[in-house]
């Protein structure tokens, strides 16, 4: 059975997609920490970030980097944190959150966020692309 993310990928679940390649897909997290946390998936399911080959486990690092930077001309913060938990869904993912401080990398923090905000968000995000 696909993953929630696989999923989402292929068009079955609606998302708030930021950035997307041949392999990669950055989109809002739906219980964001902070306005603007994204996830950034390899299409190809993989359950665990550590069993990505070395190239492909490169290549995502520069998508998210990539990401990051989108992120961060967008939504004021001093950094985006980055988090590799993957205990959520069984297809590995990285967390990229506008923090202000270490403190804000703290999952207890979470909210389910409405549609609307998340629309605007990731308008807000890819507004930041052009």
């Amino acid at each position: 059975m696909p993953s929630l993310f696989t999923r989402i990928v292929n068009g079955e679940i609606p998302s708030h997609k930021i950035l997307e390649d041949d392999e990669f897909f950055a989109f809002l997290d739906i219980k964001p920490i902070r306005k603007g946390h994204t996830l950034v998936i390899p299409k190809k399911e993989i359950d665990y970030i550590f069993d990505i080959d070395d190239d492909l486990l490169g290549r995502l690092m520069v998508f998210a980097k990539k990401t990051a930077a989108i992120i961060r001309k967008a939504i004021p913060c001093k950094r985006i944190g980055v988090m590799v938990a993957g205990l959520e869904v069984p297809h590995a993912h990285i967390h990229l959150i506008p923090i202000e401080s270490i403190n804000d990398l703290n999952f207890a923090l979470a909210r389910q966020a409405s549609d609307e905000e998340l629309a605007e968000t990731a308008e807000l995000i890819r507004s930041a692309m052009r």
